[in-house]
């Protein structure tokens, strides 16, 4: 059986003071229970590309009840803020007999 866990979605907002600086935050907008959290690939991962830092990267299965468009968007998963890669889109509804029919992946570099 498939167990999913909770995930936060978070959108870019961007505002102006009052002298005209444009400042950029992350905003949770909406959380999403029951996505299947997978390691990521490995294979794009080189012996000496970025030797002093840290790599993450997940697959998110996200279930059918969900469909927001997660480009430019970031995900919370296990406490980690990790940003999306590319314009995820879902399955066709019809090819998916699970609860789950959206892939996105999602990666945090540090270094």
């Amino acid at each position: 059986m498939l167990t999913g866990e909770t995930v936060g979605i978070k959108s870019k907002v961007t505002a102006y003071d009052a002298a005209g600086n444009k400042t950029e935050t992350w905003d949770t907008t909406a959380t999403v229970g029951n996505v299947l959290v997978a390691p990521g690939d490995t294979s794009d991962i080189r012996d000496g590309d970025r030797m002093d830092s840290t790599k993450v990267s997940f697959t998110l299965g996200f279930p059918k009840t969900f469909s927001t468009r997660l480009r430019g968007c970031r995900c919370t998963v296990r406490g980690t803020d990790y940003s999306v890669i590319g314009d995820p889109q879902p399955n066709t509804l019809a090819n998916c007999p699970t609860a789950w029919w959206y892939t996105a992946r999602v990666e945090a570099i540090d270094g």
